[in-house]
């Protein structure tokens, strides 16, 4: 097998760099915050509690609330002022850019790269790689922009759900959020996936791969003789 290291590196970089990102992309802790609510009235008993920790997550299609050491948990689609702030926009739409270009990349890549035979396919692998490459520039893009508009996002407090009506959720005090799990998951994604399309463009210009020296027949060795007239 005569594929390049680079090339063979993209391809495994390339799909780590995908799945990451879309593990971030699909849950709900690109940031999250807490706030302590006072007495509440909870269950069907309606026992009174001194206390309650509110744990809040938001993601990019989805935001959850949950009471601290506890199975009470709800989540929904992002609505109001968040689902509607243009830096979330943004950066949705520039994930789902980069994932489908880096599944296209991946695709050429591994028909480029074909290391099941001794002749890649270096321009087919290059333009796999140019795709991957682009696609990690997109991810890049895209958890810069809701990292650095973070402070700035609405909280959309969701009180009309039936397990956090006891809650009153929506006397929550100012709520401080932070980045979470699914955030540092797409800064990593979007790097592995820039690394990956560049080991690819960079297997493209290595030199070609050497032709095998043809094997000489055995038992097919000449040898002189004499021709009588």
């Amino acid at each position: 097998m005569n594929t390049p290291t680079s090339l063979v590196i993209g391809i495994v970089f390339a799909p780590l760099g995908l799945v990451l990102l879309f593990t971030a992309a699909i849950t709900p802790q690109w940031r999250e915050g807490q706030a302590r609510l006072g007495g509440a009235n909870v269950g069907a008993g309606g026992a009174r509690n001194a206390e309650l920790l509110l744990l809040r997550s938001d993601g990019l299609w989805e935001s959850c609330l949950q009471v601290a050491h506890s199975e009470l948990r709800e989540c929904w689609a992002v609505s109001g002022p968040y689902q509607d702030d243009p830096h979330v926009r943004s950066t949705r739409e520039l994930v789902l850019a980069s994932l489908f270009l880096c599944g296209t990349g991946i695709l050429l890549a591994c028909v480029g790269a074909r290391c099941w035979t001794d002749t890649p396919l270096r321009n087919v692998a290059g333009v796999g790689g140019l795709l991957v490459a682009l696609a990690g520039m997109l991810s890049l893009v895209a958890v810069a922009i809701y990292t650095h508009y973070l402070p700035d996002l609405g909280v959309e407090l969701v009180s009309n759900m039936d397990d956090f009506r006891g809650l009153e959720a929506h006397r929550l005090p100012s709520l401080t959020l932070h980045p979470a799990g699914s955030l540092y998951f797409g800064w990593v994604g979007a790097w592995v996936q820039t690394v990956g399309g560049l080991a690819l463009l960079y297997g493209v210009g290595r030199p070609k791969c050497p032709a095998r020296p043809k094997q000489a027949h055995i038992g097919m060795v000449e040898t002189p003789y004499e021709v009588s007239c």
